[in-house]
């Protein structure tokens, strides 16, 4: 093949001979163009052998035509010159090897139909939103232009935010104001009220009762001067800190032990015998329950409860409570306690949770008569607790004094299916009221928290949202107790406890009714457990009408228990106890008054 252009059969140009004449002539700047080494797919095809492969050398026009010569082939020039196995050459010029990707064509307006003008957009919908929020008065740390004295400018920095403050403290500055002049507050500044007088924090732990100054009244608000005004809330907002307990002179801390403290009117912790004495004499006292984190004694016509806490090792194989836990436990206990003053709520008031009569921290270890008590108790019950002999001198005790609400459900012997409906009503109706005076959720009410009594009663009295209901008893009382994992909003602060921190309350045994119930309590807050979720109420009626029909034993006939599952199938609709109360299940108890 010589170096001229000659005519093929079809009339097509050699572009062979193009090249080796190409190759005798000076380069130029013409972009040059040079095959590309790129890799077959993976096919089907057998392996070729060895000899089916070519070795290719470095792609120049020279080296093109020895390789066509060495094998007498006829090469064809193409987009991509191929040879047989899995390696390819393309060619294409070294400006341009990447393939370009098509671009996707615009799409354009749809047409207008005919005889129709196209109309403009309308945005009097947006306009309407952004009239409303520019009218809408916003919060003060946003930076608005009315507040704008809040804001730092220039090389200025922005002040601190205020700490978190404990629910219990805040809302005794906010209900007493500080100053009495600013006038009374809600409920709870009624519960908790008392004259203020300024005392030194005291400490948990290595208490010095020597050093502690004895005021003749106390309150935990008065760490604030009370001549400072209402408008000095907010920096006595940012004097108190519950996580700290410093004990400084100048009484700018408070720690949750002395709020405790305060909340049980006391000066300092007080010996079992001080108080139990107040209630019956020593050698009558009776242990009658216990519980995961505490005991419960009678004395008298009292029932006493007693729970450690603030202690550094495990009782009952669970870390003893804090000074925190308690203080919103015992906060909650009176607000409950408000609900039973019929004379001073005309819009919601019951008397179906149980009266918490007192309130008190005792220090030191058991007396010997509660000891007595207690292994006297264990003789005939065996105990699942530790014996309270091990208790260090300075261990520390909340004691709620109770008044006494009969037997719990578990040991009761209900005899009819009335008295299981009177249990049902009664305990749906005080959830009720609770919830619409306080979004009131128990969260743990298993038939250990539901005490029994037969005191000849005909009817009980509630009044929901304003409006009087009498049931009928028939002759049973009903009383809700033990608010430890329970959720209420005050109207001030909202307390609750987070049962995200306690996984293993979830990990009951399956089909066990009380272990379903705290699980489908999860799902229904999904383990958001400050959220208001009175569904949750209604769970535990659910609960409770399965123990009724298959843990408990009494005077029932098929058409009692087909009533009951109706009403279990009825439950699952409500969201809470509000709705609940208005099944036909309840209508021949309500009494017209």
């Amino acid at each position: 093949m010589d170096g001229k252009a000659k005519a093929r059969s079809g009339g097509e140009v050699d572009l062979w001979s193009e090249i080796i004449g190409a190759s005798n002539q000076p380069s130029t700047n013409a972009p040059l163009i040079q095959p590309v080494y790129q890799r077959r797919r993976r096919t089907s095809h057998p392996t070729p052998s060895d000899s089916d492969h070519r070795l290719l050398l470095q792609p120049t026009n020279s080296n093109l035509l020895s390789f066509a010569a060495a094998n007498n082939k006829r090469v064809s020039w193409n987009r991509s010159l191929s040879i047989r196995g899995r390696i390819s050459i393309a060619v294409a010029p070294c400006l341009a090897n990447q393939p370009q990707q098509k671009q996707p064509r615009r799409r354009g307006k749809p047409p207008v139909p005919k005889g129709k003008a196209a109309e403009h957009s309308s945005f009097d919908k947006e306009r309407a939103y952004f009239q409303e929020v520019d009218a809408f008065e916003l919060l003060e740390e946003s930076p608005s232009p009315k507040h704008f004295g809040t804001w730092a400018t220039g090389n200025q920095t922005v002040t601190d935010p205020i700490p978190h403050v404990s629910s219990r403290l805040e809302k005794w500055l906010f209900s007493k104001k500080i100053n009495f002049s600013c006038g009374p507050s809600t409920t709870l500044s009624k519960i908790l009220e008392t004259p203020a007088a300024p005392m030194d924090p005291i400490y948990t732990s290595g208490l010095d009762l020597s050093s502690v100054k004895t005021p003749e009244k106390f309150s935990p608000v008065s760490v604030i001067d009370a001549d400072q005004g209402c408008e000095d809330i907010d920096a006595a907002i940012k004097k108190l800190s519950l996580a700290s307990k410093s004990t400084s002179s100048h009484l700018d801390r408070i720690d949750p032990f002395t709020a405790l403290l305060g909340i049980c009117g006391q000066p300092e912790p007080m010996k079992f015998l001080d108080h139990f004495s107040k209630y019956c004499a020593p050698e009558s006292i009776a242990k009658i329950g216990e519980g995961t984190y505490g005991e419960a004694f009678r004395a008298g016509n009292t029932v006493c409860k007693i729970v450690p806490f603030d202690g550094d090792f495990p009782v009952n194989g669970e870390l003893q409570k804090k000074s925190e836990e308690l203080l919103e436990e015992a906060v909650l206990s009176q607000v409950l306690n408000s609900l039973r003053e019929f004379e001073k709520n005309d819009r919601n008031a019951c008397t179906t949770f149980i009266e918490t009569i007192d309130l008190k921290v005792c220090q030191g270890s058991y007396d010997a008569t509660l000891i007595r008590a207690w292994e006297k108790w264990d003789e005939k019950n065996g105990s699942e607790n530790d014996h309270p002999k091990e208790f260090p001198e300075k261990q520390l005790y909340l004691v709620f004094v109770l008044q006494h609400g009969g037997k719990d459900l578990e040991s009761f012997v209900l005899e009819n299916f009335d008295e299981a409906r009177s249990l049902l009503v009664q305990v749906t109706a005080a959830l009720a009221v609770a919830e619409a005076a306080y979004e009131f959720e128990h969260r743990d009410l298993h038939w250990g928290n539901i005490l029994l009594s037969r005191n000849g009663s005909v009817t009980v009295k509630f009044i929901l949202e304003g409006k009087q209901i009498s049931f009928r008893t028939y002759g049973l009382s009903v009383s809700i107790i033990d608010f430890t994992l329970s959720r209420i909003n005050t109207g001030e602060n909202i307390l609750f406890l987070d049962l995200s921190q306690d996984p293993y309350l979830f990990k009951g045994p399956k089909g066990d009714k009380q272990s379903e119930t705290y699980r489908k309590m999860k799902e229904v807050t999904e383990d958001h457990w400050e959220g208001s979720f009175p569904r949750t109420n209604v769970l535990w009626l659910v609960y409770l009408v399965d123990i009724l029909l298959l843990k408990k034993t009494y005077v029932r006939c098929s058409k009692n228990e087909r009533d009951m599952r109706s009403l279990k199938k009825r439950l699952d609709k409500y969201d809470s106890a509000k709705e609940a109360i208005l099944d036909p299940f309840f209508e021949d108890l309500f009494v017209n008054n």
